[in-house]
């Protein structure tokens, strides 16, 4: 039984390479999220924690491991990280939820 994943870790080194196949909108990209990480009205420490709470939301295994490291450079707590997730959770459950009220309005249309 093979213990191989369909996410490599190694991957995550590689995210660089995208460039490779079109230089000009990887290089764009590479530029504008550059840009996004620096200081600002936000702390390099607070979009770290952001960004480890969207990684989760969005389930990517590389951002989520990119941004544990990141996060523990920058002083995060352990329990701050993890609050972060429940945040991301909360925000993702009640995003379902609140779609039940299309449900409901369907519902209610047809019963009437």
């Amino acid at each position: 039984m093979s213990s191989k994943t369909y996410y490599d870790p190694a991957d995550l080194k590689k995210f660089g390479n995208i460039t490779e196949w079109n230089e000009k909108l990887g290089d764009k990209f590479f530029d504008w999220y550059g840009e996004v990480f620096k200081e600002g009205e936000l702390s390099a420490r607070e979009k770290s924690l952001i960004a480890l709470a969207v990684s989760h939301a969005l389930q990517c295994p590389y951002c989520i491991e990119a941004y544990t490291v990141d996060g523990l450079k920058r002083g995060i707590s352990e329990e701050e990280m993890m609050e972060s997730v429940h945040v991301a959770a909360a925000i993702r459950g009640g995003s379902a939820l609140v779609h039940g009220v299309q449900m409901m309005n369907k519902a209610n249309e047809i019963s009437m």
